[in-house]
């Protein structure tokens, strides 16, 4: 006599797993977000940690796939880091994308004294990069379009300028120079814009060209080196750590 095994009639339904490109681990669906553009999949606290230290340290305005391979070579949309990011680190990155586009206009550009820092309009010319007279229509303040340092008519801009803010009335200068150990403010070795150091240690990354450096000697520094001191601040995942640098080695140098 043969007797037929009972089979259930309802079976128990299991979500599969999905794997994160960052951590590697595997998650269900409900914790992993897939990014709309490239369809990448991360798990959401990997891809909030890469999203949150790219804005904390100012090192993009369009925020890249993480998957250095992607195919699509994908962005998150802003309404995908709105859902990610708390409201006061969405409004720095929308500071940080209006700076950028101030900075790529050639048309407009920043007033440089401390105190102001509006927008000015340059007019449009032929030659965008020859130097013009400026005015700021807040503080009336007249500078330099390529040195931002006080108008200069008829003389040649100067590597060595001092910033405006020291030509300003009541300002100390000295509080400006650049071979002081301690001044607030310098330029970047690379890029010669004007940086502030408020608080934090002394390796810097210059937001107009990324460059990495030493705030007190102005030396280059390793870029593994610096993200990793971005690791003990803002204690992030040491994998999340490498595929940064990875990011930034492949995409931003």
């Amino acid at each position: 006599m043969t007797t037929a095994r009972y089979r259930p009639t309802w079976e128990l339904a299991v979500d599969p797993l999905v794997s994160c490109k960052l951590c590697l681990g595997e998650f269900p669906l409900e914790q992993m977000t897939t990014i709309t553009q490239c369809q990448c999949v991360f798990c959401t606290l990997c891809l909030k940690q890469y999203v949150e230290l790219l804005i904390k340290e100012g090192l993009e305005t369009a925020i890249s796939c993480p998957d250095s391979a992607c195919p699509k070579r994908g962005h998150l949309q802003e309404n995908e880091i709105e859902c990610m990011v708390a409201a006061e680190m969405m409004q720095r990155y929308k500071k940080l994308q209006f700076e950028r586009e101030v900075l790529l206009d050639p048309c407009r550009t920043w007033c440089p004294s401390s105190s102001c820092q509006a927008v000015c309009q340059l007019k449009e010319t032929d030659s965008p990069a020859l130097p013009q007279l400026v005015q700021c229509a807040v503080c009336a303040l007249e500078f330099c379009s390529a040195c931002k340092a006080a108008w200069h008519p008829g003389q040649a801009c100067q590597e060595s300028s001092p910033p405006i803010a020291s030509f300003l009335p009541g300002e100390n200068s000295s509080f400006y120079k650049n071979e002081e150990d301690d001044a607030p403010i310098k330029r970047c070795p690379k890029c010669k814009v004007y940086i502030e150091r408020d608080e934090g240690c002394a390796q810097m990354m210059c937001k107009n060209c990324k460059h990495a450096f030493c705030w007190y000697c102005l030396e280059s520094l390793d870029v593994s080196c610096l993200f990793s001191s971005f690791k003990k601040i803002l204690n992030i995942d040491e994998k999340v750590l490498v595929l940064l640098v990875d990011y930034y080695t492949y995409n931003i140098l």
